[in-house]
This record gives C-alpha cells, structure tokens and sequence, in this order.
C-alpha cells in the first residue's frame, strides 16, 4: 500500500463518519435545531471528500492509470470537477449559519440573520458560477483559486470563533460544549484550512487546467490534513451536541471504553503468548499455550476490571453512573435545549410544545424546568 492509497482509504473512513453521524443526529434532533443543521452540514461535507479523488486514491489502481483515465474520459473529470465545486459552495453558503447557531456569540451572531444568510448564500453561487466560467471559457483554474481562497478565509473564521466561545463561555454545559468545539474546530478548521491553502498555491502555480488535478507530495499533504481533519473533528463536534440531546452519552462512551479497554488485554495477551509458544516451541504447544492464556486471563478478571474501570475514568473523569448524575446531566439536556430555543428569538408555540415534551421525557418537575428558564433570563436577560 503506498503512501496515495493510505490516504485514500483515510477520507473514504473520513466519508462514512460525516454520513454515518449525520443519520445520528439527524434523528435525535428537532426541527430547525443545531444537531439537524449539522446533520445536513455533514451530509455536504461528505460529498466535500467524495468528490476529492479519495475514492480514486484508494482503489489502489495508481496515479498513472487515473491521469490516462481521466485524460481520455475529460467529460468524466469535468462532471467529478462539478460536483465538488457545488460541494464546496454548499459549504461555504452554510457553515457560518451553522456556527451562528453552534457557538452563539457575538463574532457569529450576524449570521444567524435571515438577510446575511442570503447574502452568503448568493455569494457561494456566484463564486460557483465564476469557477465554472473560468474553467469553461478561459481554461484557466483562476475561479478555483479565488473559490479555495474564500473557504480558507471561512475556516480561519471558524476557528477563531469557537476559540472566542470558549473563552467567553460562562455557564456549565455551555462552556464544555464550547470546549469540545473548539478542539474540534480547530482541527477541522485547521486541517480544511491548511488543504484549501495548498490547493489555492497550486492553482496559481498552475493556472491552466489540466488532464487531472496534479498530485505532488504537497497536494499528498493537502489531501492528508483533508481527510485527517473532518476524521478528527466530525466525532468531536457530534458529541458536543449529543451532549445536550442524550443524557446518558457519558455513560455510555465511559462503558465503550472501558469494555473495548479490557477485551484489548484480553486477546493481546491470548495472541502474544499463542504465537510465542508457536514460534520458539510448536504449532501444538501454541495452540495449548493459547488456551492456558485465556485461563489465566479469565483467572485474573477482576484486577484486569479495575484497571480497565481505571482507564475509563481517566477518558471520563467527572462521569459516574450514580442517581445524582444522572439527574444533573438530565438537568444540563433541558438547560441546552431551552437555551437554544431562546436563541432564535424567543420560545415559540412550537418550541414550547418540545420543551414540555422533553421535560416529561427526562422526568423533570415543572417547578424545577421553570427555575431552569428563569436562571437562565437573569444571566442572559436579552434572550428573554
């Protein structure tokens, strides 16, 4: 495998985290509300990746059967060339909107406007229909640099804005939220970033088109970052928001790793004393060998419990499955949900009817549920 395919395979895995989460959060989100913005902000960011030569990458063909390929099927290219282009203005029309709802500060807080959120929309299209143009009629990749040039502006942008919510972020949940978006947009936004950098450089270094996009060990770094970036960060941004739509999400990532972290020492050691009986002694022997392991490690299950218990508090330090936690994580869903609720204008009819639907769900007391609302005017009394 070199070092092409590798980073094929790596956006193809980069693709089905952005569709697989996106299915996710699209079902446990509301109408309107930031988990299904970024359910569809997902789905385009995976047709981002699908149309960036990853999955030609990985096939493992080669870059000289690609190049002849698409040298000879130009109409092929031009459709592949098309479709990423109108993935790329997609993103670029609705990523500041969705950081406007996701971070909730001042820096992204124009965009939450109905009339900017148009002018960006339509300014993502002229930007498409000038690539177009510039490909079409002047052969030239001039559009495509000014297009890389205004998606690497909007990550700079991201990144800068989630690190600003994290600082200014005062309130529990939201402050972790804000945490956990900053480490993950600064990855993502770094990494997208950095590649559309890379791609602007080479199409001013390159202005004429070519048979296929040229691949040189900078565009392999370029597609590296790609690909690392959204692999890093989609995880990262969706639990951010599962953390204010499941209660229990802790719970249940601390008992993932805590069970992955003890069947890993389970067959690591089965296999290493297997195969050491196997290679210094015989295959027989081996075989024994490996049935004596899994004794032993069955012998010593309880120590090799804690140890993984251990490990999964350290990834989960302040996550315990106790009453009392799962009643305050149960208190910090209703608190997300009504504080974005709140951030669109002020609590609709709508909304309202999801908000008493969510506290019976959580087994929240009216009078608790109204403390939360009322807490949360006192420190923000412009949302009221």
């Amino acid at each position: 495998m070199d070092k092409w395919q590798l980073v094929g395979i790596l956006g193809l895995v980069g693709i089905a985290a952005c569709w697989g989460l996106a299915i996710v959060l699209y079902r446990v989100g509301t109408t309107g509300g930031v988990a299904r913005k970024l359910a569809v902000l997902l789905v385009i960011e995976g047709f981002v990746l699908a149309t960036a030569e990853f999955p030609e990458l990985a096939s493992g063909l080669g870059l000289s059967f690609w190049e002849s390929f698409f040298a000879s099927n130009p109409m092929l290219l031009f459709f592949a060339d098309l479709g990423h282009h109108i993935s790329d203005a997609a993103m670029l029309a609705l990523y500041p909107p969705f950081l406007a709802a996701a971070l909730q500060t001042k820096l992204t807080q124009p965009f939450a406007k109905k009339r900017i959120r148009i002018v960006v929309a339509l300014a993502s299209v002229a930007l498409f229909l000038g690539t177009v143009a510039s490909a079409v009629i002047w052969e030239s990749q001039v559009g495509n640099m000014i297009l890389y040039i205004a998606l690497m502006i909007m990550f700079g942008f991201g990144l800068v804005a989630s690190i600003r919510a994290w600082r200014t972020a005062e309130r529990g949940i939201a402050r972790e939220r804000a945490g956990i978006f900053a480490l993950a947009f600064g990855l993502r936004d770094l990494g997208w970033g950095l590649s559309y950098a890379i791609s602007a450089w080479l199409a001013w270094a390159q202005p004429e088109l070519t048979a296929m996009t040229v691949l040189t060990d900078i565009s392999w770094l370029g597609k590296f970052v790609y690909a690392l970036g959204s692999l890093l960060a989609v995880p990262l941004i969706a639990y951010g928001i599962l953390r204010s739509h499941l209660f229990d999400i802790d719970l249940r990532i601390q008992w993932t790793i805590k069970q992955s972290t003890l069947a890993t020492i389970f067959v690591t050691l089965i296999f290493l004393i297997s195969e050491g009986a196997d290679r210094f002694l015989s295959a027989e022997l081996g075989n024994f060998a490996g049935l004596l392991a899994a004794a032993v490690v069955v012998f010593f299950l309880a120590p090799l419990q804690r140890f993984a218990e251990s490990v999964a508090t350290v990834a989960m330090p302040n996550t315990k499955n106790t009453p009392e936690y799962t009643t305050f994580r149960k208190m910090q869903v209703y608190e997300e949900a009504v504080s974005e609720a709140h951030y669109e204008g002020g609590i609709s009819e709508k909304e309202r009817a999801l908000l008493v639907r969510l506290r019976d769900s959580l087994g929240i007391s009216e009078t608790d549920a109204d403390a939360i609302e009322g807490e949360l005017t006192k420190l923000e009394p412009g949302i009221a």
